[in-house]
Parts: structure tokens; C-alpha cells; sequence
């Protein structure tokens, strides 16, 4: 039993980001290097419920474009002014706007920071079991193992190692 008392509120921006910038494969991990996440959710003991608080200097990109088979994605924008990609097209968002992306609909997104200042903004997503993802635009696929780790496949089925 632990005698530390547990976070009850932080400054979301206090949390260092994440050391490791993706879990991608390459070539897929190099192309998030304009992205920053802090891992906000865990620090609370949250498990059914994913929350980062995200950076993308200029040029930098959420994700690959992709879409979920089972988890829900939600973003609100903070600072900035990103570009949300789907499969209708290109629009910019600004702070104060956030999207929501369900699963099962096969309308990949991403945002992208087209603009010459830093984007801020926070993503939630529920940590479904059994989630698959599909990337319209790049030769990868993702799945989730029992284990709750993501397994990245070619799209004929070969692994990236």
C-alpha cells in the first residue's frame, strides 16, 4: 500500500511529454517528430479513457490518416489553428472548436499544422478492446492484441520487422 496521496489536479501543461514521439513503425514513427504528447489520462489511474494534452510545432501532424473499428476520438483545440483532414476535405480549426471522430464510419482524419505557429490541443479517446485501425493513405495497418499493445502489419499482412 502506497503512502503517496493521489493527484487530485495538475497543469496540464506542466507534464513532460512522452520520450518516445510514436509507436509507429518507420517510416511511419520519423513523420510524427513535429508532435509532442503528454500522457495526461494515466496519471490519474484512468483506464477506460485515453487523455493527451498535444503539440504540433509547424509542419507536424496528429497521426497518420486513419480511422478506428471500435474507439471513439474526440479534440478540442486550445491554441492555434490546425487543419482537420478527413475524407470531405481539408478545414481549419481554431481554439475553442473540437471534433469528434466515431468508430465504425471508415472517415479517416488527422490534423495537420499547415500554419507557422504551435498547435495545442486535447484528444480523448475510450480504450476499446479489440480496436483495428485503418490507414487510407500509407501502407500500415494496426491492431490490437490482447495484451493491449498495437501490432502494425503491412496491408498484405507482413510485419514491419
Amino acid at each position: 500500500m502506497s503512502n503517496s496521496k493521489p493527484i487530485l489536479a495538475i497543469e496540464a501543461k506542466s507534464v513532460e511529454p512522452r520520450k518516445k514521439k510514436s509507436i509507429y513503425p518507420e517510416p511511419f514513427a520519423s513523420q510524427m517528430e513535429g508532435r509532442e504528447k503528454s500522457i495526461l489520462g494515466d496519471i490519474f489511474g484512468l483506464s477506460n479513457f485515453g487523455v493527451n494534452y498535444t503539440t504540433l510545432l509547424p509542419g507536424g501532424k496528429s497521426a497518420l490518416r486513419h480511422s478506428h473499428n471500435t474507439q471513439d476520438e474526440f479534440i478540442y483545440i486550445l491554441e492555434g489553428e490546425p487543419t482537420l483532414r478527413t475524407n470531405a476535405g481539408d478545414t481549419v480549426l481554431s481554439p475553442g472548436m473540437c471534433a469528434g471522430f466515431a468508430h465504425g464510419t471508415g472517415d479517416a482524419h488527422q490534423l495537420v499544422n499547415l500554419s507557422q505557429s504551435k498547435v495545442i490541443y486535447l484528444e480523448i479517446g475510450d480504450r476499446s478492446a479489440n480496436d483495428s485501425v485503418f490507414y487510407p493513405d500509407d501502407d500500415i495497418e494496426a491492431n490490437l492484441n490482447s495484451e493491449g499493445k498495437w501490432e502494425f502489419t503491412h496491408k498484405d499482412g507482413s510485419s514491419y520487422e
